[in-house]
């Protein structure tokens, strides 16, 4: 009960989560370093990105903390950590593009961000009740709320693989558009390729996580019922 096959394979995942954080960090400082050829600060690159994409309206806000970047669509706003805002550097144009491609994806109704936007409201409640399913599942040896859990918790796995293209393809708009814009050369675009990668590289952990979890609460489940 305590112990099944797939927590090799989950301790993996965990292991390669922390890999990625690492070197996220790590990417991320290194081209902090690097200044940007054009001179333009993380806020300057995404406000013309915003502009020439007809954003005028979403406003960019700076907030405290490292790595904090993100867009909320709620609000309709971009906001930058400090050092992304004010600095210009690889890594700072690199994630402040990349928030604005989130920005350009909900103008242009991404399918796969309207997807993940629509089933929000369902994974906050899902994320809080499965865990309290699955524990009393698991204490009581009912098969029933353990196959409720399972329901649950696969809300929260969906969300986070529907997050992998919504990631990537901000990713890929924020260097194609990088690139057109003049806001990178050539040379450099390996660069913003390492720093966009890395930040990648943590979504896809947490995924595979989740996944693997998953897959053993089913195996569980299976198992139990079969016993029946």
């Amino acid at each position: 009960m305590f112990f099944h096959p797939m927590d090799f394979l989950i301790i993996i995942a965990f292991l390669l989560s922390l890999w990625a954080q690492f070197r996220v960090k790590g990417t991320f400082n290194r081209f902090a370093d690097v200044r940007a050829m054009s001179g333009l600060t993380g806020y300057e690159a995404a406000r013309r990105m915003l502009d020439r994409n007809g954003l005028h309206d979403v406003p960019i806000e700076p907030v405290p903390g490292r790595l904090s970047d993100h867009y909320d669509p709620i609000h309709r706003v971009v906001r930058l950590s400090e050092p992304v805002y004010y600095e210009s550097s690889i890594s700072a144009i690199s994630v402040a593009c990349h928030e604005v491609g989130h920005a350009i994806q909900h103008q242009n109704h991404y399918p796969m961000l309207v997807l993940r936007h629509r089933i929000f409201p369902l994974v906050n409640i899902a994320s809080g009740i499965a865990p309290f399913l699955l524990i009393a599942g698991f204490l009581f040896q009912a098969t029933g709320l353990i196959g409720l859990g399972i329901v649950f918790f696969s809300i929260a796995v969906a969300f986070q693989l529907i997050t992998l293209p919504v990631e990537f393809n901000a990713s890929s708009r924020a260097r194609d558009l990088m690139v057109a814009e003049g806001f990178i050369t050539g040379e450099e675009e390996r660069g913003v390729a390492k720093v966009l990668n890395a930040a990648a590289l943590t979504y896809v952990a947490a995924a595979l996580i989740s996944l693997l979890e998953l897959i053993k609460y089913i195996m569980i489940f299976t198992s139990s019922s079969r016993d029946e």
